[in-house]
């Protein structure tokens, strides 16, 4: 802005009654508080956005209560005033900064104008991960109700479907045009004939990836050159790969950026898909299978493309363990639950990316998100591994592939027993790895004598460790009665003439069910002995904790 305007911007704001959301007046003399401008950053940001304002104002060198100008020393060398928008860029989400610090000098004072922008629609501005807003001339927390309003800005948003209107069809990677080519008619068939007339342009509006000749943000992404992500800055269009040890140690790693249509061939070469040996029932041939489908590692990873948050400005992460691939993007999991997906036959209604999803399934990328999720569920049935597991938060989606048989007599029942529908699979799969049941899955495995225990020690049930040979394990998991143990106690001093704790200790350790923990079968143990001591008056002891002597009552 030149002087003249900002004169004029500045004598709008003084002429208003008091201090509004949208700007803040304060004297400033020679320093401020870093901390401060953050959270007043933060907060015109965000009642900028709400107040549908093209900008905030944070104003040094004016008094706040009678207006009068006493000007500012505040950062008096320009180049360290410069410096301030890097550093509250750093501090910020989405590194939004002042778009201008303005220097104006009044009645021979220097005033400064802070112009500030308006947060991003759908995402509040936070400083150093809180937001903040204002409550007329107090600084305050962003209260629940005007989260919600701006989060609730990106239901009708779509980042993906932005004009670039400074890139052109230049700018995107003709190898990656070819590919989309072949990928588009491998889908329309139909439109092969037709589509031999097509020029790239064309080609590019029929498929959706461009709208009327524009560039999008999605045409940047699945087919810009190397060199073209800049167009979407501060969005950032990154896969990860990361290479670790079974300890966890980073052995290597590789960044791929656009055409990302072509970035996901290279990172699926990069994941190393083993052949995986295992002996099949009843013969003493080993079968093989590729340690991870390919068709679960593509979706896997396209679905992170398709459904990351970009404004987070963070990187698609694909972690590569001995056994297992990791992939996480940022946003929430907007079905809300893995399960709603794969119980529900019809695709989601509402996506982050509409428009790049559609695109991405014109090039035969992504099926729709119920049906392909729900592929990769039955893929790892039908090998006999691990069903894929989903941690979800507000702000990451993360998907664990194992390529593993955990057992392969156990998965195989499961697999092809008729009378198991997919949701009772996964609820014995959430048994198998040991995760917390819920209430209503509990009461159907149980009715269906599916499995045993209490909660939250679930096992598989004897009916089906006896069909897939995990007798010996069932045994180990199933509790005796305490009857059982107590007759062992009674065995042991009757031979010795006593024992110590720690003698009992390792005669019902390994004898207690295999699904308490070493603390749980502590606490059983001592539970036994004291219910010996007062309720059957059996036993009596001397000293305590580890170092008690327990002997048989001479009258019990």
């Amino acid at each position: 802005m030149k002087s003249e305007e900002l004169k004029f911007v500045l004598e709008k704001l003084l002429k208003l009654p008091a201090e509004n959301e949208v700007f803040e007046l304060k004297e400033a003399k020679t320093q401020y508080d870093f901390n401060k401008i953050g959270k007043y950053f933060s907060a015109l940001s965000n009642e900028a956005n709400l107040k549908n304002k093209k900008m905030a104002w944070l104003i040094f060198g004016i008094k706040d209560i009678d207006r009068e100008i006493v000007g500012t020393n505040y950062r008096s060398n320009r180049a360290d005033l410069d410096n301030l928008k890097g550093e509250i860029a750093r501090k910020t989400n989405n590194s939004l900064t002042f778009v201008e610090i303005y220097e104006l000098i009044l009645n021979q004072k220097r005033v400064l104008m802070f112009q500030i922008p308006p947060a991003i629609k759908g995402i509040p501005t936070s400083w150093e991960g809180h937001w903040y807003a204002r409550d007329g001339q107090e600084l305050v927390p962003l209260s629940i109700e005007k989260l919600e309003r701006i989060r609730s800005q990106n239901e009708n948003y779509d980042w993906s479907a932005k004009v670039i209107s400074a890139a052109t069809i230049d700018d995107l990677d003709p190898e990656a045009i070819l590919k989309a080519r072949e990928n588009y008619f491998k889908k329309f068939p139909d439109k092969i004939e037709e589509g031999k007339n097509w020029d790239d342009k064309t080609f590019l509006n029929k498929a959706k990836i461009i709208i009327q000749g524009n560039i999008t943000a999605t045409a940047i992404i699945l087919l810009g050159k190397e060199d073209s992500e800049h167009f979407i800055h501060p969005s950032v269009a990154k896969i990860r790969w990361i290479l670790k040890d079974r300890d966890g140690n980073e052995k290597d790693y590789q960044i791929f950026g656009p055409p990302f249509l072509l970035s996901i061939e290279k990172v699926y070469k990069k994941i190393r898909n083993i052949k995986y040996r295992y002996i099949k029932d009843g013969t003493l041939f080993p079968e093989e299978a590729l340690q991870y489908e390919p068709y679960v590692i593509r979706e896997a990873l396209n679905n992170c493309i398709a459904h990351q948050d970009y404004s987070y400005n963070s990187r698609i992460n694909v972690i590569e363990m001995e056994d297992q691939l990791i992939f996480s993007n940022r946003g929430s999991f907007i079905p809300g639950s893995i399960e709603n997906v794969i119980m529900n036959d019809a695709p989601e209604e509402r996506y982050r990316n509409a428009f790049l999803a559609n695109a991405m399934f014109n090039l035969n990328m992504v099926d729709t998100i119920g049906s392909g999720i729900r592929k990769m569920y039955n893929y790892q049935k039908e090998r006999f591994f691990p069903l894929p597991e989903y941690e979800i938060t507000n702000d990451r989606t993360i998907v664990t592939i194992t390529g593993k048989v955990i057992n392969l007599d156990y998965a195989r029942t499961l697999a092809k027993n008729p009378t198991l529908t997919l949701e009772e699979i996964i609820m014995l799969d959430k048994v198998q790895k040991h995760k917390k049941l819920l209430p209503h899955e509990i009461k159907l495995l149980k009715s269906k004598k599916l499995i045993e225990g209490r909660s939250p020690n679930f096992f598989v049930a004897k009916s089906i460790a006896e069909v897939t040979k995990e007798k010996a394990k069932y045994i180990r998991n199933i509790a005796f009665d305490n009857d059982h143990y107590k007759s062992l106690v009674i065995a042991l001093i009757k031979k010795y003439g006593q024992a110590t704790r720690q003698e009992i200790d390792e005669l019902l350790l390994e004898k207690l069910s295999d699904v308490l923990t070493l603390e749980q079968k502590r606490n059983k143990i001592r539970n036994l002995l004291f219910s010996m001591h007062k309720k059957d008056k059996t036993l009596e002891y001397f000293g305590s904790g580890s170092k008690s002597i327990w002997k048989l009552k001479s009258n019990p």
